[in-house]
């Protein structure tokens, strides 16, 4: 449970990475509507996924605040000091090292600029490969973004649920369900990490 969550009443989730409470609308209202009913159904059998019950959906959702707040943490802490590093080797090279009077003193700066930046480049991939390509978390947005689907559906055929619900929006990457992976994001709220394991 993250921070943000700790004080939710028993039927709220997070709508975004540090946005309002929102309440979850029930899998009722949901199936009131038949063309939402026929697309859960349909879409739970393709995604392995109840978007019907309700229980299930807080989960899912609950993780998926959680996915978002970890995505943004690992871009945040590898991204802003590859640009702060980036942006101090450009300025540098522009301000002062282009104009030292050695072409090897020039070339061993660029160099050493290069090797940190790769390296930095390096730390970033890998974080995003861990985080944003990690086919578990891939899952779990691809249900999260099938539900909102639902959702909005269910809206459009005159159900009550507010705009723009559940507040994730849609995931241009990083969304692919692939159902050869274990659905091992369902063990987290047992003592689990990402991965599965305890």
């Amino acid at each position: 449970m993250t921070h943000d969550e700790q004080d939710l009443e028993a039927r709220q989730f997070v709508g975004r990475r540090g946005g309002a409470t929102v309440t979850l609308v029930d899998g009722s209202v949901i199936a009131g509507v038949p063309e939402a009913k026929q697309a859960a159904e349909e879409a739970g059998r393709e995604l392995r996924f109840d978007f019907l019950d309700d229980e299930a959906v807080l989960d899912l959702l609950h993780r998926r605040h959680a996915d978002e707040e970890d995505m943004f943490s690992a871009g945040f802490k590898h991204g802003v000091p590859l640009a702060l590093v980036g942006f101090g080797a450009v300025v540098y090279w522009g301000g002062v090292a282009q104009y030292w009077e050695t072409a090897a003193s020039r070339n061993a700066y660029l160099a050493v600029a290069a090797a940190v930046l790769v390296t930095q480049i390096s730390f970033f991939v890998r974080s995003a490969i861990r985080v944003w390509g990690d086919p578990v978390r891939q899952n779990l947005r691809a249900r999260a973004a099938k539900y909102r689907e639902i959702a909005h559906i269910a809206r459009r055929g005159g159900a009550e649920i507010p705009a723009h619900y559940p507040h994730y929006g849609p995931y241009p990457f990083a969304a692919t369900f692939r159902p050869d992976v274990d659905d091992r994001e369902q063990l987290r709220g047992k003592g689990a990490d990402d991965h599965g394991n305890g």
